[in-house]
């Protein structure tokens, strides 16, 4: 790069020479030092600018500029040694011909050579059989930057534009033909086409659900670009790209927050957030680290994660320049001396009680352990907050915990009856819980499941053929839970507030949209040449065919349209303190047969599965126990 510059410089200069003058010039002894004195001064300004640190092939229009910087800094100089040299037959406007020239000689070669080594590799049969073709679908400046991203790319090859604007159809972007979304299926012929990119990162999420559901007939891989609110810097980068999500899928566009119940419970107050490391408590604790508490107590019984969130959280406090107390607690939510010691200490204003056992086979297989921390633990922390005077409890509840059949339903439901007698007592602090359903991106989601047994080729297991779920993201649960907590807190208490979570999907059916926008087919008895078979392994222990949000048809409406409240029967006061000593009496014998026996009569609706019936029936002494179970139920 170095020699061909200098050979560029001597060229421009006696070409701008040759164009002024009209004729083939023949320098003189003095102009010729002229000429020798260019690349002297040219060069060193080039290092300096950083020419010659740019690679070749990736060069950019934004090095064009560095380099007109460079050229018009060493013309100026070049320049001012000529006038002031005082040599004769160097006409002025020369100075200004070889400035252009240079520009176009410097530039121009770098361009040349990128095309060249570009036209290299897009030509190497070797590397365009590895290629993927990829029709990218949305011609803005997000696919314009994914389509410049990707002609670098060993893996894939942008070969068209699809966009839904007609003004742009038939015309070129980025030397790429523009097509409407109709002639999709002839193009993937046409274009031999693997892949269809969405580039689409302020659609609204009904919009790309549209245009998603529209690409789930044609034998296409859908990927796509996150929001741009995702994007680093708003620069669009290949590992941006990502496979279609759930969210993607359910299109339900979020509702704007109310400002004061955000602020409500949280705003310049002291926060405890129990479970602070899992999906959701993690959710909470960003959320109410955005609203701008005095303090935060993190309140988790793992310490890898309880050191994860913290350094998460920290990391946003530095970055913001917030200022917010962080205090990280390891503890048991069911060690009460603990939990007291902790909501006195900091002087606990608000509490998000989000630690929990919430996966249900885990709770089915460990009773007592389940049992223990979904329901007495709800018990220990709501005590410790109605002692030491706490505005604000609010439980993370489930939909499971409506006519339960499994362990964890039943437990959560106790929870939720706990916090419903504790409310009818008088104190001063008021006790509310949220009830929603499956959230996406938690431990133990359905969607990376399948996805990864589609990527090896199959089979994708479901439950049953027609198993529903209500679905939500996490961010979208947690910040209505923070505005029901609001809500509860301008009640007498006691409140069970129930989440909108759109409509119910059908897993069978989100299996085969995935395997359809992963660019294969399903394999079934009308297409038994598909790729990917569908196998129904049966319902797990405990396990509904579809989860319900209400327990009775009670349920009024709230100021947000996502947030209904549900008025449900429950226990006195006298009565919850009853169960509760008696289920400490039972844990602490671990006997699963009574705590069974205890939910059953606790929990109305209350169905345990098969599978806890045959254990309950193998391990006791006496069939009396089961049988009296059986009458109850």
């Amino acid at each position: 790069m170095l020699l061909v510059d200098i050979a560029m410089l001597l060229f421009a200069l006696w070409l701008s020479f040759s164009l002024r003058l009209g004729q083939f010039y023949l320098p003189d002894r003095e102009v010729i030092l002229l000429f020798l004195i260019g690349p002297v001064i040219a060069i060193p300004v080039f290092i300096k600018s950083g020419l010659y640190r740019a690679i070749i092939r990736y060069i950019g229009f934004k090095a064009l500029w560095t380099i007109i910087k460079a050229v018009s800094l060493y013309a100026i100089i070049w320049s001012a040694i000529v006038f002031l040299s005082g040599i004769n037959g160097v006409p002025r406007s020369v100075t200004l011909i070889n400035w252009l020239i240079t520009i176009l000689l410097i530039g121009g070669s770098r361009m040349i050579a990128r095309w060249w080594f570009t036209g290299i590799e897009i030509n190497n049969p070797l590397e365009n059989n590895i290629k993927k073709n990829v029709a990218i679908y949305g011609a803005g400046s997000a696919g314009m930057q994914l389509a410049s991203v990707l002609e670098y790319s060993k893996e894939y090859k942008p070969v068209l534009f699809i966009d839904d604007k007609q003004d742009l159809h038939n015309t070129n972007i980025n030397q790429l033909s523009v097509f409407a979304p109709s002639e999709l299926e002839k193009l993937i012929d046409t274009f031999s086409l693997d892949y269809v990119f969405l580039a689409l990162p302020s659609a609204s999420h009904s919009a790309r659900k549209t245009i998603i559901q529209s690409l789930e007939r044609y034998p296409v891989h859908v990927r796509t670009l996150p929001a741009m609110a995702e994007v680093a810097d708003g620069k669009i980068r290949l590992e941006d790209i990502k496979e279609v999500e759930l969210e993607d899928l359910l299109g339900r566009d979020p509702v704007e927050p109310d400002e004061k119940l955000f602020d409500q419970c949280i705003k310049g107050k002291s926060v405890l957030v129990t479970g602070a490391g899992g999906s959701i408590g993690a959710e909470l604790c960003r959320q109410v680290i955005s609203r701008q508490p005095a303090s935060l107590v993190l309140y988790e019984v793992s310490e890898v994660h309880l050191y994860k969130i913290e350094q998460e959280l920290g990391r946003l406090i530095a970055q913001e320049e917030i200022d917010i107390r962080l205090i990280p607690v390891l503890g048991n939510v069911i060690d009460a001396d603990r939990v007291s010691r902790v909501v006195k200490t900091y002087n606990i204003n608000t509490i998000y009680h989000a630690a929990a056992y919430k996966h249900v086979p885990m709770v089915e297989y460990n009773v007592t352990e389940g049992v223990k921390i979904n329901a007495l633990g709800t018990y220990t922390v709501a005590n410790a907050a109605k002692t030491h005077n706490v505005d604000n409890f609010i439980l993370i509840s489930t939909d499971k915990a409506v006519r339960p059949t499994n362990v964890m339903g039943a437990s959560k439901r106790f929870a939720e009856l706990v916090l419903q007698g504790l409310a009818k007592e008088a104190c001063n602090t008021t006790f509310s819980m949220v009830r929603f359903g499956n959230v996406l991106g938690s431990s133990g989601s359905v969607v990376p499941l399948f996805r990864e047994q589609i990527k090896n080729g199959g089979p994708v297991t479901v439950t049953h053929p027609d198993i529903i779920r209500y679905f939500m993201t996490i961010p979208e649960a947690v910040q209505l839970v923070i505005q029901a907590g609001a809500m509860g807190a301008q009640g007498a208490g006691g409140d069970v507030f129930v989440l909108d979570m759109g409509e119910p999907v059908k897993i069978t059916e989100l299996a085969q949209k995935m395997i359809r926008l992963m660019g294969f087919s399903v394999k079934d008895s009308e297409n038994p040449d598909g790729d990917i078979e569908i196998h129904f392994s049966g319902l797990r222990p405990g396990e509904k065919l579809y989860e319900e949000l209400l327990i009775g048809d009670n349920a009024i409406g709230t100021s947000h349209p996502r947030i209904l409240r549900a008025e449900e029967e429950a226990y006195s006061y006298q009565e919850i303190i009853a169960f509760v000593e008696k289920l400490k009496d039972i844990l602490v014998q671990e006997d699963s047969q009574q705590l069974i026996a205890l939910l059953v009569e606790v929990v109305n609706g209350f169905q345990p599965s098969a599978e806890i019936q045959d254990v309950l029936w193998r391990g006791s002494k006496t069939k009396a126990s089961v049988i009296n179970l059986k009458e109850k139920q």
